[in-house]
């Protein structure tokens, strides 16, 4: 019992405890330790319990410790006190946790459930199934809420299995348990688990609140469960429960998430008391169904009502803003989110740098990128991702070894962004050293993982790796197809390609625009014209495809190809869309190949009227003047390349060998050994003229006249192909 004399002191310890009045409380402890009060346990545990409740954790503890006789309210006090700090708190509980029963002081259902709160934080399953066992044995488990913290930290851990069989052999459950079992289901993402449970809770009529609505909403966040959410909105109306904007939050999010977005505005237009959340809700789920416009536009809407986003809004937006390029209106957002503070949230700087790389400023996100100290696993796959994308694959390899220096755990993604880059350089055997990396780090053989390493291979030529991944991937979606058809197709075995593109209608898989861009380009090369047109009427007709660019362009390649150069300019004058300048660029290569001068002018007149900025169109039809002997077009056509500022771009080349690729561009004279080189190519440029073989030298004629610099130029273009010899 609490002596009189100390009731009133205790009574004002209460109340700042409940008003959370930390100077108040400090001047009271004060007070206690001058009077020698300090020794009642029951003052000393109010102490503790007001600098817990209050976050003073340092001081709660120190006070803890001067408790001579500490009793389980004691213990109690500081557990739970740490259990409330989240994932920063669980270690400390612990370790009070083991020290409690090294001094054999018995914990109780408080004790406990402070236990299980503090592992679910941190999803210390292992420290949590101790507990659970000490629990039964110490007949605590029978409690509601001991069951019920118990039950969290088997969810958040993902035991879902143990989990349930906790739920179901509880003695007694309350609306916290039911919410916390169908919560596990939804982020595990099972959710016809999740409904199920729900419909259990409506048979043993137990009564649906807030929590239990907002949790099996959360599940259902496919298409299939629409229906679904559309009765569990109406079990809401009927009920008058939608004055929660929880549960609105949560209808807008599935509605969303389940593609109906229609259903989704509707709900966020009739909702009374909007928050952050709300707004949030919605531009997210118009960013993620593709309307990135529509998110920009809410968000407009929201910032003029007065409305303070959250940091989660904030990444909504600016996802909208990566997926249509609106880097103006990013960093604008970018300003705003400076503004606002929310600089040093991961989330937020990963959304920033995703942003910048998705509108192909890499500066700006590589500033984003180093601003943060230490970046997640997520934050380095978006800047290794985004210098792919925009063609700089050196620097996401350098990136990546960076990545592995520093002990960061690549995920799926990782790799196949390292692999994405490892083809666009056509680099093989780093190719070869990450396919080791992702099964050194386990990583099966699935989606995107599969796909992007049969790409690889097939893009560097090596089609019998390319294969053997091919063949071993559990599923296959149809990038893998594509990437194996257009291996095989652009490494001369167009029959092949042909043949799988066969069996992937065979097996059910339905092709996109890629595959029908790869099976066209294996006609092509294959000089099949009457099969090339059977699958360009096949895009339409049988897949409801429409002939994009590419489709016009590989038609026009493969008549081309095949000498019909009248059919071919005849199916341009055709063709259905815009498509610029592309199809004419094709249509003036091929005639010069063919020696069909008058219809490559024709083409290349048409590229001239079209303000065409690309040299080799200049180059190309000068070439075709001169072969004609129309000597004032040719001088025309130059006069026209320097007035519209067009200039031939050096070409570039590289080759990896022994581990180190070496680049070369026409006219660099920097590589070490370059003097040996050109004199070797040199020499095979002789050997050559003394065999008999003559090559075109159509497009230099054009620039210069003059033998040597003919062999200058041709010991340009092929120094990358002899370079071999000296490595």
């Amino acid at each position: 019992m609490l002596p009189s004399k100390y009731r009133a002191f205790f009574s004002e310890l209460l109340q700042c405890t409940q008003n959370k009045n930390i100077s108040k409380g400090r001047s009271l402890h004060a007070q206690s330790i001058k009077a020698g009060s300090f020794s009642c346990v029951y003052l000393a545990n109010s102490l503790v319990n007001l600098y817990a409740k209050c976050g003073w954790l340092t001081d709660a503890k120190l006070v803890f410790e001067t408790i001579q006789d500490k009793d389980i309210v004691s213990w109690n006090c500081i557990i739970n006190g740490y259990s409330q700090q989240g994932s920063m708190g669980a270690p400390f509980v612990m370790e009070l946790f083991q020290r409690m029963r090294r001094e054999n002081a018995l914990p109780n259902a408080h004790t406990f459930a402070g236990i299980f709160t503090a592992a679910s934080n941190v999803s210390d399953a292992f420290s949590g199934q101790q507990a659970h066992a000490l629990a039964i044995k110490t007949d605590s488990f029978d409690d509601v809420f001991v069951g019920s913290s118990l039950l969290n930290m088997y969810c958040k851990a993902g035991l879902l299995v143990e989990g349930r069989k906790l739920f179901d052999r509880m003695p007694e459950r309350n609306s916290v348990s039911w919410a916390t079992m169908i919560s596990g289901y939804a982020m595990q993402r099972s959710s016809r688990e999740a409904v199920e449970l729900f419909e259990l809770l409506h048979h043993e009529e137990e009564k649906e609140n807030e929590y239990i609505l907002t949790s099996v909403l959360s599940a259902l966040a496919d298409p299939q469960f629409i229906d679904t959410g559309r009765q569990i909105h109406c079990l809401v109306f009927k009920n008058g429960l939608l004055a929660f904007v929880s549960i609105e939050n949560a209808l807008i999010t599935m509605y969303t998430k389940c593609g109906s977005v229609d259903d989704a505005l509707q709900t966020f237009k009739l909702s009374g008391a909007k928050n952050s959340i709300t707004w949030s809700a919605m531009i997210t789920g118009f960013a993620q169904s593709g309307d990135s416009l529509k998110a920009l536009k809410l968000f407009s809407t929201m910032h003029f009502t007065g409305m303070t986003p959250s940091e989660f809004t904030l990444v909504g937006v600016l996802n909208a803003c990566a997926d249509v390029g609106a880097v103006e209106q990013g960093k604008q957002v970018h300003d705003y989110l400076l503004k606002l503070g929310y600089e040093s949230q991961i989330y937020i700087m990963t959304a920033l740098v995703d942003m910048y790389a998705k509108c192909g400023s890499t500066v700006d996100a590589r500033k984003g990128f180093d601003y943060v100290k230490h970046p997640d696993m997520i934050l380095w796959t978006s800047m290794i991702g985004g210098c792919v994308q925009n063609g700089e694959n050196e620097e996401a390899l350098s990136l990546y070894a960076r990545m592995q220096i520093e002990g960061i755990m690549p995920n799926e993604l990782t790799m196949a962004s390292v692999m994405k880059a490892c083809s666009s350089l056509a680099a093989l055997e780093q190719g070869r050293q990450i396919h080791a990396r992702t099964v050194k780090h386990g990583f099966g053989l699935e989606v995107p993982i599969g796909s992007a390493l049969s790409t690889m291979y097939a893009k560097c030529g090596s089609l019998e790796d390319g294969n053997f991944v091919f063949r071993r991937m559990p599923e296959k979606d149809v990038v893998s197809w594509n990437a194996m058809i257009s291996g095989l197709s652009q490494n001369g075995h167009g029959c092949e390609a042909l043949e799988l593109f066969e069996e992937m209608l065979n097996e059910g898989t339905k092709p996109d625009y890629v595959t029908f861009v790869n099976v066209l380009s294996a006609c092509s090369h294959m000089g099949l014209v009457d099969r090339g047109l059977i699958y360009f009427e096949m895009m339409s007709s049988t897949f409801g495809i429409a002939p994009k660019v590419e489709h016009y362009a590989c038609m026009v390649d493969l008549l081309s190809r095949a000498g019909k150069l009248n059919e071919a300019k005849e199916f341009i004058e055709s063709a259905k869309i815009d498509h610029g300048m592309c199809l004419w660029r094709i249509l003036l290569s091929a005639c010069r190949n063919h020696r069909n001068y008058e219809l490559g002018a024709y083409a290349g007149e048409k590229l001239m009227e079209l303000g065409s900025q690309e040299s080799s169109a200049y180059v190309v039809l000068s070439s075709i003047y001169n072969a004609l002997g129309r000597l004032e077009d040719v001088e025309r056509v130059r006069r026209m390349m320097r007035l519209r500022g067009v200039y031939k771009e050096p070409g570039c080349s590289w080759i990896e060998l022994k581990g180190g690729v070496h680049v070369f561009v026409v006219g660099d004279q920097m590589h070490p050994e370059i003097k040996e080189i050109r004199e070797d190519l040199r020499m095979l440029y002789k050997q050559m003229k003394d065999e008999g073989y003559r090559p075109s030298f159509d497009q230099i004629y054009v620039i210069s006249s003059s033998s040597q610099e003919v062999s200058d130029e041709f010991v340009s273009q092929f120094t990358p192909f002899l370079s071999s010899i000296h490595f």
